[in-house]
């Protein structure tokens, strides 16, 4: 990343941990279960495969697996460092009282004949706390949030006050019962198989597009407020077609997101821009990343496909901070962000309105010249 956020090194050479009983550290030797629980959004769920990948180092012959929402599950299918899952069905709360019962009931059983011998919650919601208590796990580790007393765990994580990558704080939930991850560990990990290569190409193809030859634009996000201006995004879209580049749009199948790419296509009709909002799965979006020149998006979950990946990307950031959720470990990324002195403010749009300023202001001049670096420095 092009930013001044520090990354690891890889710099572990003559490092050497306290010993356990410094550190408080548990007897890893009896660990032959571990469940890890990200009961978040996709992007949180791919930060966190850094942790799968380091306890397989550390305990290469434990079973680890993985308790997550159901529809976060492509972010760690075909992941060789996860055995199993356990998944938690948020659609039942909306299908009545019985659905969500019995979805309770479904989760107490799995967690109490999981025999798992550790519970590594890595957020600070009580559902993961509960399953280390009902699994009867000897290690239980969770995040103490500040000012408040945490009850439940065995092992308690403190949080800096000053801003640290999500992966890192991740990280820190390991480094809490002695495992220290080496740098190469760290990396993210995003699995994309030959049927989804195939099925991105083949789209790609029908729409005319060749591999890196078309730059990917992925301009939405789940929260508004992190979004670029569709007339911004349209101006980079005819500045790159001026210059011989088409674009391919993507989105998630959301009404929303899908109005916000038709809008673009519509306001940049001379780019001859592809707009596949909504027809792609997660991994085949990370295929169609792939074969892209490069990749345009703001903060949201290609982003950290793109990280996983080491594909070149501008990723674009308003009130959410790149020092926590920026391009983690990939050098052939650039964060753009306006020198607000208010931002990071980590608001839902200026006073909560919903807008941030510091994108709305963001000019698309400074985009298209950073996408100019980019292809040059990896087309010299």
């Amino acid at each position: 990343m092009t930013r001044d956020t520090p990354t690891p090194d890889g710099s572990d050479a003559g490092f050497a941990p306290p010993e356990a009983a410094y550190g408080g550290y548990p007897d890893l030797s009896r660990i032959k279960r571990v469940l890890v629980v990200k009961l978040r959004h996709h992007g949180d769920v791919l930060l966190a495969t850094p942790v799968f990948r380091a306890l397989r180092a550390a305990l290469p012959h434990a079973a680890i697996d993985a308790f997550i929402n159901r529809e976060t599950l492509p972010m760690l299918q075909g992941n060789p460092d996860v055995d199993d899952f356990l998944m938690l069905d948020r659609t039942a709360r909306d299908r009545g009282l019985v659905a969500r019962v019995g979805e309770e009931l479904r989760l107490r059983r799995a967690l109490r004949g999981g025999r798992y011998d550790a519970v590594i919650n890595l957020t600070e919601g009580d559902r993961g706390r509960i399953a280390g208590r009902l699994a009867h796990a000897a290690v239980r580790v969770g995040f103490a949030p500040r000012g408040r007393a945490v009850a439940g765990y065995t092992h308690l994580v403190k949080q800096p006050a000053a801003p640290r990558h999500a992966v890192e704080r991740n990280l820190d939930a390991l480094r809490r019962i002695g495992v220290f991850p080496a740098a190469e560990a760290r990396s993210l990990r995003f699995v994309v198989d030959d049927a989804d290569r195939a099925a991105a190409r083949a789209r790609l193809a029908a729409a005319g597009l060749e591999p890196g030859r078309f730059v990917h634009v992925h301009p939405a996000s789940r929260w508004r407020f992190k979004t670029w201006p569709a007339e911004r995004v349209a101006e980079v879209l005819l500045a790159l077609a001026a210059r011989g580049l088409r674009c391919a749009l993507t989105a998630a199948p959301d009404a929303a997101e899908r109005a916000m790419t038709a809008r673009i296509v519509s306001l940049s009709a001379g780019a001859r821009a592809v707009d596949l909002a909504g027809e792609l799965t997660l991994k085949q979006l990370g295929a169609v990343m792939d074969e892209a020149a490069a990749l345009l998006t703001v903060d949201s979950v290609p982003l950290h496909m793109a990280s996983a990946l080491q594909r070149p990307v501008v990723a674009l950031f308003g009130p959410s901070s790149e020092q926590e959720w920026g391009p983690w470990n990939n050098p052939r990324a650039v964060v753009i962000s306006a020198g607000f002195a208010c931002r990071p403010c980590g608001l839902d749009g200026c006073g909560g309105s919903k807008v941030s300023d510091c994108l709305v202001r963001l000019p698309a001049a400074r985009v298209v010249a950073a996408l100019e670096r980019l292809l040059e420095n990896e087309n010299p």
